[in-house]
Formats: structure tokens, sequence, C-alpha cells
């Protein structure tokens, strides 16, 4: 079923030199990411320091394997939203941000990396982790035409695999 579904998404303009090659949409730069997610992930001392390490896309689905516990943008208890109400409290975007992920601080290192078709197709199609597929259909959602997404997600909507936050 996995070479069928990695077939079905991998069909959409594989010919020529480029047939590998991912359009990206939205911003270059940001990723489309949330302004306050992307200044948190740029500035993250695991960022900076421990993921500017890795080069390769392997060693990438290596760190997330290992260290991904979670696929929210921020650590467990780190925003402070206590005494905001109304329209900021706790509201996604809108706050006063926290520690960021581990998730999207990786998510954002692979978009550095420029992934490839055949990269994401692996990221999507993975078995050792249910994160590895997660923060590939992330990637999908943050960088992929709109109009493909669903062509990306067909046949992948009904994973029953769950996720065990250990």
């Amino acid at each position: 079923m996995a070479n069928q579904l990695a077939t079905q998404a991998v069909s959409k303009p594989a010919t020529g030199k480029h047939g590998n090659v991912l359009p990206l949409w939205g911003n270059e730069k940001t990723m489309n990411l949330n302004p306050m997610i992307l200044t948190n992930v740029l500035s993250s001392p695991y960022f900076k320091v421990q993921l500017y390490e890795l080069k390769t896309y392997h060693e990438v689905v290596d760190e997330i394997y290992f260290k991904v516990t979670h696929v929210e943008p921020w650590e467990k208890g780190s925003r402070k939203t206590a005494g905001q109400t109304g329209m900021c409290g706790g509201v996604r975007g809108v706050g006063t941000g926290g520690i960021v992920s581990t998730a999207f601080c990786l998510l954002y290192k692979l978009f550095t990396l420029k992934l490839t078709r055949k990269q994401l197709m692996g990221l999507i199609t993975h078995t050792d982790s249910p994160y590895i597929r997660a923060l590939g259909f992330m990637y999908i959602r943050y960088t992929q035409p709109p109009p493909d997404l669903l062509e990306w997600y067909d046949g992948f909507l009904d994973d029953d695999e769950v996720c065990h936050p250990w």
C-alpha cells in the first residue's frame, strides 16, 4: 500500500530533469510559519547549535526519531497565558510565545535542506515513527501549493497509528 501511495503522490510533475524538485509555495525565507514561531526557532539554542551541525536529510530524520515527542509548536508549560483574556487568551498565534518545540525546529531545519520529492515521500511513508510522518505532512502543509494539498494527503487520511507520548 505504501508503494501505491508513494506512486500516487509522486506522480505529479515527475518528468524531465526537474522531476524530483518540489515547487515551493509562499515565502521562500519564512516557510510561511507564524512570525512568533519563526522568531523563536531562529533564536533557539537547539536550532542554532545542535541542528546547525546536522547537514544531511538522514541525520535530520534520525534526530526526529530520537527527539520528537509531540508536534505542537510550543513546549508544554512554556507559554504564559495566565491573565490573558478575550482575543489573546491562549489563542493560536497570539500571546507571548514560549519555548518553541523540537518538532518545529526540526521542521524548519528540513526546510533549510530544500527537500526533494523523493525525500518528502520518504518522510510521509516512513514506518519507524509517526512523528517523522507528521513532520512530513507539516512540511507539505507549509510549503506546497494549496491546490496540491489534497492530492498529497489523499490515501493517508485513514492512518490509524496512535502517537504514544513517552
